[in-house]
């Protein structure tokens, strides 16, 4: 059981620090041009 929660929670602290570029405005925002969105940080 430990090894599984161990896992899961591995996996969960990845899918987070995964990062994207692209520069931010002033505001910390983004055009997202791959999705065609507009979002911040």
């Amino acid at each position: 059981m430990k090894k599984i929660l161990i896992a899961m929670l591995l996996i969960a602290g990845t899918s987070f620090a995964i990062a994207h570029s692209g520069g931010t405005d002033k505001n910390g925002c983004h055009n997202d041009r791959k999705n065609g969105g507009y979002h911040c940080h």
